[in-house]
């Protein structure tokens, strides 16, 4: 069983709850102090690393599939590569649907296998706290909406790292959805002036497929709900219910159950996103349809520029 975040860790400051855990989080603090980085430097191949500090809801797969695809354009061979995690079946079927992706429990051993099939260019999906590697490339991901919480580090909040971490990165891409980002972006620049910023948005792209004049219910067990109900609702759905789980929630036939008795109940249909569609059995997904995403990156061209130099 998966538990939901605390909501505690996404307040703007911290509060009982999240003092009283304070004292836990010298074990990430002493981790991320000791852990031993090995110079392990890949000549033969490029390396992108897309990762957070927030843990969950960042954007990082849509990322890497959005830089494949950008690559790709430039004629370089490219690869995906993620560490092997039980409960993350749904992220690698979104990955395989766009193309090769390489997974074993340890990272360098996945990169091997590019390395000899002559891939140019590995995306790594998550991995910014692996040490064993050292990436060509690092993308620290934000979601505009919870940005970095309460602040703190687990479990007293939703952070790996010390915002002050940033110090240490070359790029960040605060993925929103008509948020304000300016206030954050000033935060960011007051801890690396030279550190480049980039924004993002997620766009509908099967848009055509839904009629806005009926009534939905809407449900999703990913990194953050919030951001896939703003955009459903900016793009007019009439939403009558939204049903949040855990991020990588295995749905059993008891949560299915409630969801198609409600949307009887409501005389509404059922939408969720791509990665839970993928993630349920194909034989309870008859009366499921799902939201069809594209990760829209505002400074394109930067971007661009970025990778190639």
């Amino acid at each position: 069983m998966k538990l939901k975040k605390p909501k505690f860790w996404d307040y703007k400051k911290p509060n009982v709850f999240a003092i009283l855990l304070l004292p836990l989080t010298i074990v990430i603090k002493l981790n991320n102090f000791f852990k031993f980085k090995k110079i392990n430097k890949y000549n033969n191949i490029k390396t992108i690393c897309i990762g957070n500090i927030y843990v969950g809801g960042t954007g990082k797969t849509s990322l890497a599939i959005k830089l494949k695809e950008i690559l790709e354009k430039k004629q370089f061979k490219v690869c995906f590569i993620k560490k092997f995690y039980k409960n993350q079946v749904d992220e690698v079927r979104l990955l395989e649907r766009h193309g090769k992706v390489f997974i074993k429990k340890k990272r360098t051993n996945a990169l091997m296998q590019a390395i000899n099939e002559k891939y140019d260019i590995a995306i790594f999906d998550d991995g910014l706290q692996d040490k064993s590697i050292t990436y060509d490339i690092r993308f620290v991901c934000f979601n505009g909406i919870n940005w970095i919480g309460n602040g703190l580090l687990i479990p007293a909040g939703p952070l790996r790292e010390s915002i002050r971490s940033l110090k240490f990165y070359e790029n960040v891409i605060l993925n929103g959805y008509n948020e304000n980002l300016d206030n954050i972006k000033n935060q960011i620049k007051s801890i690396n002036y030279n550190i480049n910023i980039f924004e993002s948005k997620y766009v509908h792209l099967n848009n055509e497929i839904f009629n806005k004049n009926e009534k939905y219910i809407v449900f999703s067990g990913i990194g953050n709900h919030q951001t896939f109900l703003k955009m459903l609702k900016q793009q007019k759905f009439n939403i009558l219910k939204d049903l949040e789980f855990p991020d990588h929630y295995d749905y059993t036939d008891t949560d299915l159950n409630k969801i198609f008795n409600l949307s009887k109940q409501l005389n509404a249909h059922i939408i969720t996103t791509e990665k839970d569609f993928l993630r349920l059995d194909k034989s309870k997904t008859k009366n499921i349809q799902f939201i069809k995403s594209d990760l829209e990156i505002v400074e394109t061209e930067e971007i661009i520029k970025t990778l190639i130099n």
